[in-house]
């Protein structure tokens, strides 16, 4: 089993995996979906259906292929698709205790948009226990599976980070071993990353030498957090 302690960032799908298919609340879109069609397209439900699955199946999202193939705004698409009553749906206060657990960073990633994550954790009652979501709109429309979205999802979180870094550093005489927890965070990221090899303070970018400010600010910033020890040589100490 894959050793769970050294998960950094958590990234959970939305429908069908942070609530149960069985509750039936992606059936719900799925419906607006045929009645979005039905009403943009003049045919029957029926016909709605068939166009909406051969979408799917095509280009991994029925939005996908109305914005391929009939130029459908997407924004009006989710907007309507996402309209939906879920009151019904009954608070999960099991998995809010299993997230409260995870002290990690927390992302939502989601073919949906950002209304149906607030709609859906709202009811759920986890609302405001994820350090933020991906959605749609975030990946420019491109779908999972594809690779892109997935390495927007990485960029946004290391701009996230370089974020949190550069604002420590606004205020860093006051930064400390009992400074926020996600000050702390990212800069365990970046040290971490420097001693795995994935990240340089300095690269060479075309051709050109390029020096990351934020990943020097995290350096100098570590020394700020970690407590002081004295360090063991073969002739001397430090």
């Amino acid at each position: 089993m894959k050793d769970l302690k050294k998960i950094k960032y958590w990234i959970f799908d939305l429908d069908n995996t942070l609530y149960s298919g069985q509750t039936k609340v992606f059936s719900e879109v799925d419906k607006k979906m045929s009645a979005f069609i039905s009403k943009k397209m003049n045919v029957d439900l029926v016909k709605a259906k068939e166009i909406q699955k051969k979408y799917f199946y095509e280009y991994g999202t029925t939005l996908s292929g109305l914005m391929k193939q009939d130029g459908i705004d997407p924004h009006d698409f989710l907007k309507f698709v996402h309209d939906i009553d879920i009151e019904w749906l009954p608070k999960d206060l099991k998995l809010k205790e299993e997230l409260l657990k995870i002290k990690e960073k927390k992302y939502i990633f989601t073919n949906g948009s950002h209304e149906h994550v607030k709609n859906v954790t709202k009811q759920l009652g986890i609302d405001g226990l994820f350090d933020g979501a991906f959605d749609i709109t975030d990946a420019n429309f491109i779908p999972k599976p594809h690779i892109d979205p997935y390495q927007r999802l990485i960029k946004k979180i290391m701009n996230d980070i370089k974020e949190i870094i550069n604002k420590a550093w606004e205020n860093k005489d006051n930064i400390n071993q009992n400074s926020e927890q996600d000050i702390k965070d990212a800069i365990n990221q970046i040290i971490a990353d420097l001693d795995s090899g994935k990240k340089r303070v300095a690269e060479k970018i075309n051709g050109e030498w390029t020096t990351h400010q934020y990943i020097k600010k995290s350096i100098m910033l570590s020394f700020r957090i970690y407590p002081m020890e004295n360090l063991n040589g073969p002739y001397s100490s430090w």
